[in-house]
């Protein structure tokens, strides 16, 4: 009996450590995805590359095991990313920067492909890994500004407020950009930034009293808890812009990120399919649409053009 007893235990070891470090999948492709947070902009990114890329192995006979993963803050991204290269996983997609830098660093062996990333030669200081690839969600600054001054009647002298945080480089990019286009009308642009969430609700309600718009950048701190900025910014009839869509703004110019996800499952399956290298694809960005909150927009009296 006790010997049965050791070769059960035995036996469950081996199988543990087997779909520990190996995975022992069935499938023919394993894929990490090391998602920062929860956000319905991250989540629609990841949706979409994991149906986008299913499809694609299905319509070659083939099967794809994904293990999917939510650091839930930045620095928590390597630990993510390091049960995926443990594992040997054949191709990591990372959304958010936090992610993808994380796993540039991690590995120069596993192919990445990057999704709800800004700006990649900004991240990489111009020097984008062999293994990096992906998609970017940038927009168009300028048309965002002029969309915001023209639906809102802005003029010199006016103020918009920035809100980003503080621990996201790519807000900084974006805030810079739309700074120096909003200056160039002669409209004041102030900055306001947080490292913190609990620093969020007294920021946002001083904000709120000082400007008459809000221009919110493709920020995944500010968009977890944007309810709190929609909340307060409506009590106080000020609208607010996001670079990324959402319940709060009353107008956007934004891309759809299932497409963006999409997109990045397309370049997965041409890596694991076809042989292509990450080096071999370009980043790419997706065109934006226009779009407005009606609701909200009669809640703050703006007027929705006709076309």
């Amino acid at each position: 009996m006790k010997k049965m007893i050791s070769l059960i235990l035995t036996v469950t070891m081996l199988l543990s450590v087997c779909f520990a470090f190996t995975g022992c999948s069935s499938s023919d492709y394993t894929v990490g995805i090391c998602q920062l947070m929860v956000h319905d902009s991250l989540d629609q990114a990841t949706q979409g590359f994991i149906d986008a890329l299913t499809a694609e192995m299905k319509a070659a006979g083939k099967s794809v095991e994904f293990d999917t993963q939510v650091a839930g803050d930045s620095n928590l991204c390597t630990t993510v990313i390091n049960t995926f290269t443990a594992k040997k996983v054949d191709l990591i997609m990372a959304n958010a920067t936090p992610a993808l830098t994380a796993a540039a660093n991690a590995t120069a062996d596993i192919p990445v492909l990057g999704t709800s990333v800004t700006d990649y030669n900004d991240t990489f200081k111009g020097n984008i890994p062999a293994n990096v690839s992906g998609t970017s969600d940038a927009v168009p600054f300028d048309e965002q500004a002029q969309m915001m001054i023209d639906t809102l009647g802005l003029v010199a002298g006016d103020k918009v407020g920035v809100l980003y945080c503080t621990n996201e480089s790519n807000s900084l990019i974006q805030y810079e950009a739309v700074k120096a286009l909003f200056e160039e009308a002669g409209i004041v642009v102030e900055a306001y930034t947080f490292s913190e969430t609990t620093e969020l609700q007294a920021l946002v309600t001083s904000m709120a009293a000082n400007v008459k718009a809000v221009y919110v950048p493709s920020d995944n701190t500010v968009a977890q808890n944007d309810s709190i900025v929609g909340t307060i910014c409506t009590d106080q009839k000020v609208p607010v812009y996001t670079s990324y869509g959402g319940a709060i703004c009353y107008a956007s110019l934004s891309i759809d990120y299932y497409e963006l996800g999409a997109a990045t499952g397309k370049m997965a399956a041409d890596i694991l399919l076809n042989g292509k290298t990450p080096a071999d694809i370009e980043i790419a960005t997706l065109t934006p649409g226009y779009s407005y909150n009606e609701d909200l927009c009669a809640q703050l009296d703006i007027e929705v053009p006709e076309n």
